[in-house]
């Protein structure tokens, strides 16, 4: 039975990525696809987002509306993360928006922020 060199470089190379991508995604829990529920919605950095979020929409919609607190929050794992958040503004209206976040390239940008109703 001969073995090819390139075959045997390849099945190593994808197991050293395999092994580097499980480490670096899946130890803190986080996996690359769907929205995850965030734990904590109290957490400084979710709120952050979610203040983000309401100052970029008060910026783009002329409005002024606050934050009165997070109803819901998930997060997803992409080249970056998305927050999705619901949030309960001072004007008696919950608003569901999407922050992508990269914080070691120091960028955030407002996806969407729309109204939704509660069930």
């Amino acid at each position: 039975m001969s073995t090819h060199p390139t075959l045997l470089v390849a099945l190593s190379l994808l197991a050293v990525i395999i092994s580097v991508a499980s480490a670096a995604g899946l130890r803190s829990g986080s996996e690359i696809g769907g929205f995850k529920p965030i734990e904590n919605l109290g957490d400084p950095y979710v709120q952050d987002i979610a203040k983000f979020a309401v100052k970029e929409h008060n910026e783009q919609e002329d409005s002024h509306l606050g934050i009165v607190k997070i109803v819901k929050g998930e997060e997803q794992v992409v080249s970056g993360k998305n927050y999705r958040l619901t949030i309960a503004a001072n004007d008696s209206h919950n608003y569901e928006t999407v922050v992508f976040d990269k914080p070691w390239a120091k960028f955030r940008s407002l996806t969407y922020f729309r109204s939704v109703s509660l069930v």
